[in-house]
């Protein structure tokens, strides 16, 4: 607890507040709120940030990648290529979209070291809002430029950070967080060039930002106040909000060195290069409602490699098995610090030091195609696994981002109607008599995933709004991920 004092003491000292400015006349003072504001925003303002780029990276951008634990990079033939490895819009023909959805689950079970205990989860049985996925490609040719035929095109919307995570007002740490939010959303123009039958290269952009019909519309942390040096009273409810729009780039490639007789192919490799981008997080802060200051600070998303290579051991007219291994390698190491900007002109540092991560991920799917038992169909059968590692240290952890090194189990069915077959039993999957634009294909994927968190014991922390060790004790957190996805292709 002393140390605790020093410290908020010395942060408001740097500030250059001297706490007299309150004049004894308590928290109504507006000179006192801004001097609490000032403390408070310096020690909470890192927290939206914390959300964003911590362990919670979401790996889940379609079902058909999610049933393959996210070994899609090198396979990358249906609209979430955009995602997974642009280059491989090369191998969609025509147009073809994709839509869909996850349903979000589980929670977190924490231990204090005292016996203390409290459960985190989605702020409700699913996260809301549920992060999504929305895909269009064309290739040109099929729009009538024969001149660039060898050029496709994409535009692509995903959810790729932190989704809503809660925990009741009375835990043992609500000093340090109650609730945090971050709907981010990433939109990502792409285009895609084959420069031969064994090589395909993809360039994208990608532009996150936030949208006020989209969850709170911004980065939204809430926590009650300790009461503090630099603080309101105890139980104050206290938030800090902010939001802004960077742009980042993606490169790929796709590589094919072997293919069947008829032109599919065998074995693919894909690489692909997400980079780095910068948001200038600026927010307001909250005490019991009222706004009190203003802060900002910077935070770098990290760059992620990550390279596949799928084999197709069977592949013919009737059958398709292919497996998959692709390897992420995430620079989370670029969060050293989340230093914190005060509109009193002053900077005070946050460290951070986290790790660079792997994640490693094995897929499988088989296919039947125009299956006896329902023509005019394919059937895919779909399994996956990861290992992922945390990249977060012990003191600068956070009990709405729980992370651990995780594994995750997943499967899922994929189901394409085609030529004369009915989606649903009444909608026509081929082009309709007399009309010129109609789909030729109509499919869903589904897929459900069981991530696994190994327990943590977290020791050490330094939390820099609560006292420090609030937080330590044992998280233990098991998530269900239920996702759905519509396909037209025309």
């Amino acid at each position: 607890m002393e140390a605790y004092l020093m410290r908020t003491n010395s942060i408001c000292n740097a500030i250059g507040i001297a706490r007299r400015a309150s004049g004894g006349r308590g928290y109504q003072s507006k000179s006192w709120v801004r001097f609490a504001g000032a403390c408070g925003l310096l020690m909470i303002l890192v927290f939206p940030a914390a959300v964003f780029a911590g362990a919670f990276q979401v790996f889940d951008h379609s079902a058909s990648g999610t049933a393959q634990g996210g070994a899609f990079a090198a396979q990358a033939d249906d609209p979430s290529a955009i995602y997974f490895n642009p280059a491989g819009m090369t191998q969609l023909s025509g147009i073809q979209t994709s839509v869909g959805t996850l349903l979000l689950g589980g929670g977190t079970n924490f231990t204090s070291p005292s016996g203390a205990t409290t459960r985190g989860d989605f702020g409700g049985s699913v996260a809301s809002p549920p992060p999504s996925n929305f895909y269009l490609t064309a290739n040109l040719k099929s729009l009538g430029v024969a001149a660039l035929e060898n050029l496709s095109v994409g535009i692509g919307v995903v959810s790729p950070f932190g989704v809503l995570y809660r925990y009741s007002n009375d835990s043992p740490f609500a000093t340090a967080v109650t609730s945090q939010s971050l709907p981010l959303m990433d939109i990502k123009p792409t285009l895609a060039y084959k420069v031969n039958d064994q090589l395909s290269v993809g360039l994208g952009a990608d532009i996150y930002t936030f949208a006020s019909f989209w969850g709170t519309g911004q980065a939204v942390t809430k926590f009650n106040s300790s009461g503090g040096p630099g603080l309101p009273p105890p139980g104050t409810l206290m938030e800090v909000n902010g939001g802004d729009t960077a742009a980042g780039f993606n490169v790929s490639l796709l590589y094919t060195p072997l293919r069947n007789a008829d032109g599919r192919p065998l074995v693919n490799v894909g690489l692909v290069y997400r980079s780095q981008a910068t948001l200038h997080l600026d927010g307001q802060f909250l005490a019991g409602g009222t706004r009190v200051s203003d802060a900002s600070t910077t935070l770098v998303l990290p760059q992620v490699f990550t390279g596949g290579i799928a084999i197709w051991p069977i592949r013919d007219a009737a059958h398709e098995w292919k497996l998959e291994l692709d390897v992420d390698h995430t620079g989370w190491s670029s969060m050293r610090n989340l230093d914190v900007h005060l509109s009193t002109g002053g900077t005070i540092p946050f460290p951070q030091n986290w790790r660079n991560a792997y994640t490693f991920k094995i897929g499988t799917e088989y296919k039947w195609l125009d299956p006896a038992v329902l023509p005019d169909w394919d059937i895919a059968l779909r399994g996956g696994y990861w290992h992922s590692q945390t990249p977060v240290p012990d003191r600068s952890f956070t009990p709405t981002v729980p992370d651990s090194d995780q594994q995750a189990i997943s499967g899922g069915l994929g189901l394409l109607c085609k030529g004369g077959g009915r989606f649903l039993g009444l909608i026509p999957c081929g082009a309709a008599e007399g009309s010129s634009f109609w789909p030729k294909g109509i499919g869903i994927d589904l897929a459900y995933q069981l991530i696994l968190y190994e327990p943590r014991t977290v020791s050490g922390s330094a939390h820099p709004v609560a006292i420090p060790g609030v937080i330590d004790g044992t998280y233990q957190t098991t998530w269900h991920v239920g996702s759905l996805n519509l396909r037209v292709n025309f």
